[in-house]
């Protein structure tokens, strides 16, 4: 796609529409950014840019006119589809995408691209180990905290190693991964989606440009990717967790190798040496014979199923955050089990108080983290592990999961 002289309208000044509009730069179009939050907010984002002077901004809110005067849009993966300036941009008949598709226009190189509502971070981070196990060389990008727009023209690499959300597939017209992960398929983001099916069909636009050639890898025991094949072109290789105690993440990243023609040995290797994400199941310290795990990760019902079902000690669980309007009661077994005191906190807090109190005692927080933490040690028997598991965003007290983590780490650790 040629955009010399182009004028490229950003939606959004956070690490995605930056990348963005310092691609735009590169190819010698001419960028603009308009974002909702008041300019001081994002003067330190806008340091970023390679050509300060050369992006025209807008900042404390979307106005028609400087998205008309637009020969494209870019929406931010934050932005909703039908966020107001993309429409006012289709009326007047500007092609609108995300970040995903503006860079993959202008990418050469194969991408390896992986979805679903839980475990993408540690998937593609062991994907990108892998392949460099094996001699060649990946770019790990995307959802997972460096841009895709920022690597893509980088031409030192094999493969792009792309986490992808539900967000992003949404504004893909073109966007064709050689090989294509869907993990798993549950309850998320129903706070921006209308409902379990509409959510699906974003995930599923992972497939639709693929064709016979590329390789679609599902999860065979998920009843919704199995819906998804009935419409995947590509070939489509199965993984299968037959135990409990499998991990489905490194059965996916085995049949990527297998695709790729890496033997199962390497994979293994990286398996074995692999020191974990941060905020999943992170250890950060034993105080008073308590351990502190962190899992701000969890973001959803079923990671937090994930993260209890690996817990062998008794449990005081840190829990809640925003509202994304999920149903918490499929883990009530799990919970009565596993959890001694679950400690609530967040918009959420009196939800999971009353969807968990009927099996385990529930101390609803009133103040933030800090204050959960404290609580929490002061509950804590030796032996046993308190669990910072959200199961939920945290965006009504942080930016994101990983600043929440941060601050569990930084009051775990002043202990």
């Amino acid at each position: 796609m040629d955009v010399r002289n182009k004028r490229i309208c950003i939606i959004g000044a956070a690490k995605s529409g930056i990348a963005a509009a310092n691609l735009a730069l590169a190819l010698g179009a001419r960028p603009k950014i308009s974002d909702a939050r008041p300019l001081v907010e994002i003067e330190q984002a806008l340091a970023m840019l390679a050509d300060r002077a050369a992006v025209e901004v807008e900042a404390g809110g979307h106005t028609r006119a400087f998205i008309e005067a637009s020969d494209l849009v870019v929406a931010s993966p934050g932005v909703w589809r039908m966020a107001e300036p993309l429409e006012w941009a289709r009326v007047k008949g500007i092609p609108v995408m995300g970040e995903i598709e503006f860079a993959w226009r202008q990418c050469r190189k194969p991408v390896i691209a992986v979805t679903g509502s839980n475990g993408k971070t540690t998937t593609v981070n062991l994907i990108t180990r892998v392949i460099e196990a094996s001699g060649k060389s990946a770019c790990l990008c995307g959802n997972v905290g460096t841009p895709y727009a920022e690597h893509v023209r980088r031409t030192d690499v094999d493969f792009f190693v792309v986490e992808i959300s539900s967000f992003q597939l949404e504004l893909i017209d073109t966007f064709r991964p050689a090989i294509a992960v869907l993990l798993n398929f549950s309850q998320n983001h129903l706070d921006r989606h209308a409902n379990m099916q509409e959510y699906f069909e974003a995930k599923k636009r992972l497939f639709m440009n693929q064709k016979p050639g590329d390789v679609a890898v599902l999860n065979a025991k998920d009843e919704w990717a199995l819906k998804a094949t009935k419409d995947i072109r590509s070939k489509v290789r199965f993984f299968t967790p037959e135990e409990e105690g499998e991990n489905p993440n490194h059965l996916a990243v085995l049949e990527v190798a297998r695709a790729l023609g890496i033997a199962d040995a390497v994979a293994q290797k990286v398996f074995d040496d692999f020191p974990g994400v941060e905020h999943r199941l992170e250890k950060v310290r034993v105080l008073d014979g308590v351990q502190y795990i962190n899992d701000s990760k969890s973001t959803t019902v079923e990671a937090g199923r994930w993260a209890l079902q690996r817990m062998d000690k008794p449990v005081v669980m840190i829990a809640g955050g925003s509202d994304k309007h999920m149903d918490y009661t499929p883990l009530r077994d799990l919970v009565k089990s596993k959890v001694r005191v679950m400690v609530a906190i967040g918009v959420i807090k009196d939800q999971l108080k009353d969807t968990f109190g009927p099996v385990v005692p529930v101390d609803v927080i009133s103040g933030g983290l800090e204050e959960a933490v404290v609580h929490a040690r002061k509950i804590a028997h030796a032996g046993e592990s308190i669990l910072l598991s959200p199961m939920t965003a945290s965006f009504d007290m942080f930016k994101n999961f990983e600043e929440r983590g941060r601050k569990f780490k930084e009051i775990v650790g002043k202990m």
